[in-house]
């Protein structure tokens, strides 16, 4: 059987392509969107993306001394949060698989000075080129729905965790409010293309973005696959109605 015959399929937004095909679209959409990334989440979430972020940075709690991973870290905001809270005694690394998006990131932060404790590492968050047990916390914000294979991420993250360490995932998730959800939809679908298109002139990007939301496990679902990674005592909180979702799981 030829490769293309044999090759799994898996979904790109609403379409279904190759798994290889897919890992190709998504860096394309993010070499795209790189540049205007966080001017378009300002204007996508009327700024609540930052609250979002906060909360999660508490949930996360990182502290003096520890050694922390900032996985699909785009433009580095959560990873700079974090690298004043572990101080200059601890390590954050800010990784991303998308080259174009490390290196706005790692510009931004260049730009304001970047910390000692903040280093970059660009990898796949399903294959992290780190070694067992070697972090206290890994993070990942608005990032596992783009993984071609979640399951393999959160097995990656947890071998990668220290016994004791926690795994936090911010990600968009179900409204709980079947009313609120048809009106996210229609938001979602009317608007964020249209500004994907005026203001980042990529409509494109900006639909597989909303459709990427849709295709994520809901709560419970990524609750599970968290604990079937081997992450325990797994919890989340919802935010704006559901929109978004905090998890957090710890290695025990």
């Amino acid at each position: 059987m030829d490769k293309e015959r044999a090759e799994s399929t898996t979904h790109f937004g609403y379409r279904e392509v190759s798994e290889s095909e897919k890992t190709r679209l998504v860096g394309r959409v993010f070499r795209s969107v790189a540049t205007r990334y966080d001017l378009m989440n300002d204007l996508m979430s009327g700024g609540l993306h930052r609250a979002w972020k906060a909360f999660a940075l508490n949930i996360a709690a990182a502290k003096p001394g520890e050694r922390v991973l900032d996985l699909a870290g785009g433009t580095g905001d959560l990873a700079a949060a974090m690298a004043a809270r572990v101080s200059d005694r601890g390590l954050v690394v800010l990784s991303d698989i998308n080259e174009a998006m490390l290196t706005v990131g790692r510009d931004r932060l260049m730009d304001r000075g970047t910390p000692r404790q903040l280093t970059y590492v660009q990898a796949n968050a399903e294959t992290l080129p780190f070694p067992d047990n070697t972090f206290d916390l890994i993070t990942i914000g608005f990032g596992l729905r783009n993984v071609t294979h979640k399951e393999r991420a959160l097995a990656a993250m947890a071998r990668a965790l220290r016994p004791g360490g926690r795994c936090v995932v911010l990600e968009f998730s179900r409204p709980r409010s079947p009313l609120f959800g048809r009106l996210y939809d229609a938001y979602s679908f009317s608007v964020v293309p249209k500004l994907g298109r005026y203001v980042a002139q990529d409509e494109e990007s900006y639909q597989y973005l909303v459709e990427s939301i849709r295709k994520h496990p809901d709560q419970e679902a990524l609750k599970a696959m968290m604990e079937d990674a081997g992450l325990q005592r797994v919890s989340y909180w919802n935010l704006t109605g559901g929109i978004v979702a905090v998890h957090r799981g710890y290695k025990l």
